[in-house]
């Protein structure tokens, strides 16, 4: 496939979204780590297919089934081209990253885990890599251990021959955190898992498929979710990652329809991997944006989104270390950060920094994020958080500035 440059203002052009203006001014959108805009391509697959391909999958004999068929499995083969799968059936559709992880949990979890033994997570992650398998020790009767992180929010990796033993079942992490931009050592720490003992890997991958390329065969997990909307796709839509010998061994997450192969009176029979997960009709549209999405994105050479976003993000960190009062999070050097940068002034409340950059046309995102182990860790209730994509500009971050000078003006 050819590549294409990486120009952030033709690429901004093909973002419909990107073109409007917020309160007299025009947009400048910072909130990439909580969902991403949508280009042309993928809002044109989408009305392709309720247009002229509007039908149920797998079920029909007639055309229109047919093609939506053929378009929703392609999309699971594109994604599994995108990831390094071995095959399309390692890929299950789920509602996005929170989904897969509590089909992990729960399908894979509840069967493997019991009293007494351990589950070790991060303090940097999000609450959909905390909150699933909370609910599953205290279902089962195992005990949680956390890696801690340092003062930049890296992994304080020589605790692991102190948390990971014969009885650790799960460990579960961010390949990149959203409240932080750090970009986790992801191998490294699976190879210690692997020494150090039994456990099964899940990543949270939700902010680490959008802005690097993720190879399955390399990253070494053994079950690695993710979601479209923070990929330029729609919402409702995302994709859990499993060895596949581990997905024929798990329990269906959910029963219904598409799910099973042989129904009696008093038990039934699963559908082959992926459908075995997928009970219902699925989120069809969606899959077949993520699908477009992943084609667009692939016109890009690899490295270039993050390099551009790590450009950003040092630049943004120049910029907003130069204000008086404002404290910046996250890893000094930019080669382990993403297009993620988290920040506090003294002079006003995240919330209040939020709401006035709005006032000039500046999104950001402002609270804990998610990831209030994060915020305890640092001892603040909030911070305000920009996060960059490939359409995104010095400019921007330019504006970012002189928006928080009004800011300061008004609460400094």
């Amino acid at each position: 496939m050819s590549t294409r440059p990486l120009d952030p203002a033709a690429i901004r052009a093909e973002f419909p979204a990107l073109a409007q203006s917020v309160h007299g001014h025009p947009l400048v959108y910072l909130d990439n780590a909580a969902t991403s805009q949508k280009p042309r391509a993928v809002l044109e697959a989408l009305e392709g297919y309720y247009s002229s391909d509007n039908a149920n999958v797998h079920r029909g004999i007639h055309e229109l089934s047919r093609r939506a068929t053929d378009a929703y499995e392609a999309a699971r083969a594109r994604v599994a081209g995108w990831i390094g799968a071995a095959s399309p059936n390692e890929v299950v559709w789920t509602r996005g990253t929170t989904e897969a992880l509590n089909l992990v949990a729960y399908g894979w979890g509840l069967d493997h885990v019991g009293e007494g033994d351990e589950i070790v997570l991060s303090v940097q992650d999000h609450h959909s890599n905390l909150v699933p398998w909370q609910l599953l020790a205290q279902r089962r009767g195992a005990r949680l251990r956390y890696i801690e992180i340092d003062d930049e929010g890296r992994w304080q990796l020589d605790d692991l021959p102190s948390l990971l033993g014969e009885r650790t079942r799960i460990v579960a992490v961010s390949h990149v955190s959203n409240a932080l931009g750090t970009v986790n050592p992801i191998r490294p720490l699976i190879d210690e898992v692997r020494r150090l003992s039994p456990a099964v890997v899940v990543v949270d991958g939700a902010q680490a498929v959008p802005h690097l390329r993720v190879d399955m065969t390399q990253i070494g997990a053994d079950f690695y979710a993710f979601s479209g909307h923070k990929m330029c796709a729609p919402t409702g839509i995302g994709c859990l990652w499993g060895r596949a010998e581990l997905l024929d061994e798990m329990s269906p997450f959910q029963g219904g329809g598409e799910m099973i192969s042989i129904v009696d009176r008093d038990m039934s029979t699963w559908a082959a991997v992926p459908h075995k997960f997928e009970a219902g009709t699925p989120n069809i549209a969606g899959a077949v944006g993520m699908g477009a999405a992943i084609e667009w994105l692939s016109h890009f050479d690899d490295g270039a989104v993050l390099e551009h976003e790590q450009q950003l993000s040092a630049y943004a960190v120049e910029r907003l270390s130069a204000i008086p009062g404002a404290t910046v999070f996250g890893p000094s050097n930019v080669a382990e950060r993403s297009g993620v940068v988290p920040f506090t002034l003294a002079s006003a409340h995240p919330h209040d920094i939020s709401t006035i950059l709005d006032t000039q046309g500046v999104a950001i995102r402002a609270g804990h994020h998610c990831a209030q182990l994060v915020m305890k860790r640092y001892g603040t209730p909030a911070t305000a958080r920009a996060s960059f994509y490939l359409y995104n500009t010095r400019d921007d971050v330019d504006r970012l500035i002189e928006a928080l000078e009004t800011v300061e003006d008004i609460f400094g």
